[in-house]
């Protein structure tokens, strides 16, 4: 364990605050196989003071917003990496993601495609499936914007 760090954790850490943080945590067991670590609830038991979910090795913090204590949603642009990108694409789908990228083969080797969950946090799914040297990836991005310019 890296000094300061909580077992199980990574230095960097994401924390979402949506309207609903109990739905949500349900929604992203079904749409990305997420695992409840814990949670917290507010004193009426109705709001999520805090949640800790994984997905893969990592963590996730969830909560509600509390408008009357001057917290509102924040939210995030989330990267899952990991394999079989295509299933896990379709996975969030079905479970009610709205595609705003489909999968594709990125110039500097990740299959990648997007969606957004219905509190409006955006999701890239992606799986390295080339690893490049530097100056591969200097040649594959030239050809990305010269075919960009060509379109």
């Amino acid at each position: 364990m890296a000094k300061g760090l909580p077992e199980g954790m990574h230095t960097l850490t994401a924390q979402i605050a949506v309207d609903d943080a109990s739905a949500a945590i349900a929604f992203y067991k079904r749409a990305f196989g997420a695992e409840e670590v814990s949670r917290a609830m507010d004193p009426s038991g109705k709001k999520v003071w805090h949640a800790a979910i994984r997905i893969g090795d990592s963590t996730l913090f969830v909560n509600d917003i509390f408008p009357d204590m001057g917290g509102g949603a924040q939210l995030a642009q989330l990267w899952i990496y990991g394999e079989n990108v295509d299933s896990a694409f379709k996975r969030a789908v079905d479970a009610g993601c709205k595609v705003t990228m489909p999968l594709a083969d990125m110039f500097w080797g990740d299959r990648l495609g997007a969606v957004v969950d219905q509190w409006g946090v955006k999701w890239n799914l992606a799986q390295r499936t080339k690893e490049l040297t530097p100056a591969e990836m200097k040649k594959a991005q030239d050809e990305f914007v010269a075919s960009m310019k060509r379109s």
